[in-house]
């Protein structure tokens, strides 16, 4: 049940009441600049279902009226849902290709605050005027980690589009991945936190942790300091947890989860769990509850796949972690999703030998009786995990590209369109589910500080013109396990709006690029 305080309320009704004063300007504004025309409208945040006409003029919904409308440009959306754009927390493959990937699925928002990035005022620059999503990044723990422990380079922008490469470069540097492995010096921890506090100083969405990648060398007083200087900014920590997957005590994933989790609690900062989609779940969703419960910013995500995905280097995917921990086999759980065969444990000792960076698929076979049961879970967002869009030979692909050409997990390219089909074959409710394809995200972050993000994830008169537009009797995601199926778009979303122009158009991706930054304003550096 999504219950609204008074405050909410009261920012609700002045929002209605701004947009409607502006929706009465003189006789020559009444015509907008696009129009959706008898859409059944759904805001997640105030619970309004209607079948309405929705009125843009500029970025902002300016018009949400039974009465007819008329519009520089009409969609018709009669028999469709009408809803805020949505979501995505974690999106690996910032680029072209994965925006237009994204597009198909809905999604108006793609921001990484898992694994993040370096040098983000450089990576927020070269996306100005050149994106078709909305974007963002957090300041990456792990590559801060590299650039000190591996003393690797980082004179550009770099996210995790780049991660594979960038992890088997670390390791190749000397034959071992410090960054993963070792417990740096004080000076290394204090010069790998002054890197993190450069990024955050420059608007970085918070601080971005793939400890659970990096469990043998981050100590637990690095985990804590990062939090407090991500906390001293007032922003969030998005951590994809210590020991995450673990099976049986003493490292279970529910522990590294409570060690973030209390670090946050103490420090009054926000907290989210990346993809918790594994054993324990359940625990983790509890507490992040009571946590709720007593006024604390806290939150989850979850990818609605019984597999998964990563570098076959990965720390966790050796065997001891991946046979004991984990409990799983190679020949069962782990697969090439180039040629869709299973590794043994040879070929997977080979195949990292040769390529530690190299992406495979991990299937967790015990996450389909729990899968119905994310779909219902409060204040869970969907995060995809969407993977760098690269081929079968690792080049990155260009907007140009079919969506074919997309070598990797289908959640790249289906996780949304995959939530709203499930939602319908086990009868959740719509407006549910539409809270964690973007309100919740939208709450969550814009509670946390990000002004950008307190104007999206609804529909509303005077809110930002992000909607997604889609059938909800046959919307569906189409991306499967298969070569050349992988990126395979949805279908069923035929218009997509960014900052209130039309971006997809009867399901073809246009070639506007309307996104905006989504992110804190620079700073001065925090003093500790």
């Amino acid at each position: 049940m999504n219950v609204l305080t008074d405050g909410k309320l009261k920012r609700i009704a002045l929002a209605f009441g701004l947009a409607v004063a502006c929706s009465l300007p003189p006789a020559w504004a009444t015509e907008y600049d696009v129009v959706i025309t008898g859409g059944r409208v759904m805001d997640p945040e105030s619970g309004f279902d209607q079948v309405a006409n929705v009125g843009i003029r500029g970025d902002r919904i300016v018009r949400i009226s039974a009465e007819g409308l008329q519009g520089v440009t009409e969609l018709d959306a009669r028999g469709l849902v009408v809803a805020p754009g949505f979501i995505d927390t974690h999106v690996h493959g910032q680029t072209q290709f994965g925006s237009k990937l994204m597009l198909r699925d809905g999604v108006t928002t793609t921001l990484d605050l898992e694994v993040g990035g370096i040098n983000v005022g450089a990576w927020y620059a070269e996306r100005q005027g050149r994106w078709q999503t909305n974007y963002g990044v957090s300041a990456s723990h792990e590559f801060a980690r590299m650039a000190v422990l591996d003393e690797l380079r980082f004179d550009g922008p770099l996210d995790a589009q780049h991660i594979g490469p960038t992890r088997a470069r670390a390791e190749r540097n000397n034959g071992v991945p410090d960054f993963a492995v070792t417990i740096p010096a004080p000076e290394q921890l204090a010069a790998i936190l002054k890197l993190v506090n450069r990024e955050l100083a420059q608007g970085a969405l918070g601080l971005g942790s793939t400890v659970g990648y990096m469990q043998k060398g981050v100590a637990t007083w690095e985990m804590f300091a990062l939090q407090r200087l991500a906390a001293n900014y007032g922003r969030g920590t998005f951590s994809h947890v210590r020991f995450l997957g673990n099976n049986l005590p003493p490292a279970e994933g529910t522990l590294g989860f409570a060690e973030a989790f209390a670090n946050a609690m103490a420090l009054g900062a926000p907290f989210m769990a990346v993809h918790d989609n594994n054993r324990g779940w359940q625990e983790n969703e509890a507490k992040l509850a009571g946590a709720r419960a007593q006024g604390h910013n806290a939150w989850s995500e979850y990818y609605p796949y019984v597999s998964g995905s990563g570098p076959i280097g990965s720390e966790f995917l050796k065997p001891e972690t991946l046979l004991h921990g984990w409990q799983l086999t190679y020949e069962d759980a782990m697969m090439d999703p180039a040629t869709g065969e299973f590794f043994t444990q040879a070929t997977y000792e080979a195949k990292r030998k040769e390529d530690p960076g190299y992406i495979v698929v991990l299937f967790m076979r015990q996450r389909e009786a729990w899968l119905p049961q994310w779909l219902t879970r409060q204040h869970a967002t969907v995060g995809s995990d969407g993977m760098p869009t690269t081929d079968a030979d690792g080049n990155g692909l260009t907007w140009e590209h079919p969506y074919s050409a997309f070598v990797g997990h289908p959640r790249t390219a289906g996780s949304h369109a995959r939530v709203l089909r499930l939602g319908r074959e086990q009868g959740v409710s719509l407006m549910q589910t539409l809270r964690q394809l973007s309100y919740w995200s939208a709450l969550h972050l814009g509670d946390a500080g990000i002004e950008s993000m307190q104007v999206r994830g609804r529909i509303q008169e005077g809110m930002v013109a992000d909607i997604t537009v889609f059938d909800p009797e046959s919307v569906t995601d189409n991306a499967t396990h298969k070569r050349g199926e992988q990126g395979a778009p949805s279908t069923g979303i035929p218009y997509v709006l960014v900052s209130g122009q039309v971006v997809v158009r009867d399901s073809t991706v246009q070639r506007v690029f309307p996104g905006q930054p989504i992110r804190y304003e620079t700073t001065a550096e925090s003093d500790s």
